[in-house]
């Protein structure tokens, strides 16, 4: 009998494996030392957490300890930045477990990369989910549950864990990430490090905020197919007992310091140059957090919209969008069958644009990533400042969903390749005006190739 969650582990290059050890070897003779086993307090600046951190210094040690020597079905190893490069300095920052703000509460955070590749043709979201949470998430609650007293001064226990999918299109195979989170009420947390049946595990995962990939995820163990997450009731309420006065004094949770959240706000975007990742504290690796847009230019930061939304969008701009795409179909390659119109993408609203690069690609001979960085580079990013002067400064949405439609050299290869944009506009419109590079914009943008949301690295497929 197949097992139920075929998986194998990524072959990994001898070449990457080089690059890697030259950049730890790189920053240790910096002047960065060998990385530490854990974050210190006085990098912390939030005073609250700098405090945890001291109080619980030595607890988190111990668990840091506990699961860098504990063996998972694939190796497991913690991260801070599950979003860095592979080349980069802070790919290699161990230090994954950490105290947070997120929602307004406090979480002790534990994020990792686990080394696992699940096949997307054989397993479904949810049974990849499922494997992840089995595999990494309960054995780390049990050493949680072994060396964090079940009254530190937090509100939630938190994990943010990424793993590989492999997938498969009509020509071509491709690899990503998925990034799993899940935050659970501090008593939560230890009740599900006990129990002791499914049933009981998927009562506290319906009440706890899960997301895969930076939507709300519902969970449903030993399912292919996730719970529905409009039936869930989460974040309306709380299990009695909220935290411990943290050191220093401060008031209890509910009494001003760590509200309850009364909705689930999503977190922020996660880059795309790393597939995905959710940074549950919104902290930016070392080196870019000054070339980094802010957190308020995200699209997820934008307000909430329905398709009903998007109507009256769409309403209300009718006459310009027609105006538009007229002038598109002379000037900026769009399509005649898909003029300008708004959809709703990830609960947001956006301007939807559907152009056609005349420039055919060999696909034989080229990847994905290679095809969508010269449609960005060589076709788009050319027209963008020219578009944009043709929108208002002052209008009601603040996304813009651009596909570039790609022929193939091949005659026998008919359909054409869709390579998707999806971008803050006001990013955009920082990009066609010098003040921030391709490679930020891409950054705080989601690229979709056919549907698939990919990394990437303009530089480097270049």
């Amino acid at each position: 009998m197949r097992h139920p969650f075929p998986c194998g582990r990524i072959p990994v290059r001898r070449r990457t494996l080089a690059l890697c050890a030259a950049v730890t070897i790189l920053y240790w003779v910096m002047g960065a030392g060998p990385l530490q086993a854990q974050v210190s307090p006085p990098e912390i600046l939030n005073p609250e957490l700098r405090q945890l951190e001291t109080t619980y210094l030595q607890q988190l040690k111990a668990l840091h300890h506990s699961i860098t020597a504990s063996k998972f079905p694939f190796p497991f190893s913690l991260a801070r930045y599950v979003a860095a490069k592979a080349t980069s300095a802070a790919a290699h920052d161990t230090r994954g477990i950490e105290f947070v703000h997120f929602q307004g509460r406090v979480v002790l955070k534990t994020t990792g990369t686990y080394s696992a590749a699940f096949r997307s043709t054989l397993l479904t979201a949810n049974e990849r989910a499922t494997r992840v949470f089995s595999d990494v998430f309960l054995p780390i609650l049990g050493l949680v549950r072994r060396d964090i007293p079940e009254d530190v001064a937090c509100d939630d226990i938190g994990f943010e864990i990424s793993y590989h999918v492999l997938g498969k299109s009509k020509s071509y195979e491709y690899e990503g990430k998925e990034i799993l989170v899940a935050v659970f009420d501090r008593s939560d947390a230890f009740a599900l490090a006990n129990a002791e049946s499914d049933g009981a595990r998927q009562e506290i995962l319906n009440r706890s905020r899960v997301y895969l990939d930076g939507k709300e995820f519902g969970l449903a163990v030993g399912e292919r197919e996730p719970v529905d997450v409009e039936t869930l009731q989460r974040g309306e309420s709380r299990p009695e007992g909220s935290r411990s006065s943290p050191p220093g004094g401060a008031p209890e949770a509910g009494s001003g310091s760590s509200p309850v959240a009364k909705h689930i706000a999503l977190p922020p975007l996660p880059s795309p140059a790393s597939a995905s990742g959710i940074p549950l504290g919104g902290s930016a690796s070392p080196g870019e957090a000054a070339a980094a847009p802010s957190r308020s230019e995200t699209l997820l930061d934008a307000p909430q919209a329905t398709q009903a939304d998007a109507d009256r969008l769409q309403a209300k701009y009718q006459a310009q969008l027609d105006a538009l795409a007229k002038e598109g179909l002379l000037k900026f390659h769009f399509v005649d069958y898909a003029p300008p119109s708004f959809v709703v993408f990830q609960d947001r609203a956006a301007l939807q644009l559907t152009l056609r690069n005349p420039a055919r690609f060999d696909r034989e001979h080229t990847s994905i990533y290679k095809r969508a960085a010269q449609s960005f580079d060589l076709f788009l990013a050319p027209e963008l400042k020219d578009l944009l002067s043709r929108i208002s400064t002052d209008v009601e949405f603040s996304a813009v969903d651009i596909t570039v439609l790609s022929q193939s050299q091949s005659p026998s290869t008919s359909s054409p390749e869709a390579i998707e944009f999806i971008c803050p506009l006001r990013l955009l419109r920082e990009f066609a005006d010098a003040r921030i590079t391709n490679q930020e914009l891409i950054n705080q943008s989601i690229v979709l190739v056919n549907g698939v949301r990919i990394a990437l690295d303009l530089q480097r497929v270049e």
